[in-house]
């Protein structure tokens, strides 16, 4: 991948070990990785780039997963943006998505631990289906 091809994602997580191992490990696949520890600066960042994907924790101080992801998804300018929930907690997950009746479902989920092959892939599949819609809306 070139620099023009690059992809960029967005990683937002409370836990400074799983951001550090998702920018690490995401650089080395190729990806432009930028990293916030709650939803507000999850917000910040995305406003100041634009990423091609987001992977989101759930349970956040501040402004939580659940909370950024409905705000995004609400947005005109956001929404398009695909999101991989990324969490330790099933049970809040799932009650995420059993209450989501104001926003999409999210476009991947992967449980703590995750495989990181598994990861990939999803992350190849979100990305490959998001840039077929846009070649489609085209």
């Amino acid at each position: 991948m070139n620099e023009t091809e690059k992809k960029r994602v967005l990683a937002i997580d409370d836990d400074q070990d799983v951001l550090a191992y998702l920018q690490t490990w995401l650089s080395d696949q190729g990806f432009t990785v930028d990293v916030a520890h709650d939803g507000n600066e999850g917000l910040e960042k995305l406003k100041a780039h634009l990423p091609d994907l987001i992977t989101l924790d759930i349970v956040m101080p501040e402004k939580t997963g659940v909370r950024f992801y409905r705000e995004i998804k609400k947005s005109k300018e956001y929404s398009h943006i695909p999101v991989i929930i990324i969490t330790g907690l099933q049970s809040e997950f799932e009650n995420f998505i059993s209450h989501r009746r104001s926003a999409p479902p999210p476009d991947g989920y992967l449980s703590k631990p995750f495989d990181q092959e598994e990861l990939l892939k999803t992350i190849n599949t979100v990305i490959s289906k998001s840039s077929n819609k846009k070649i489609a809306k085209a």
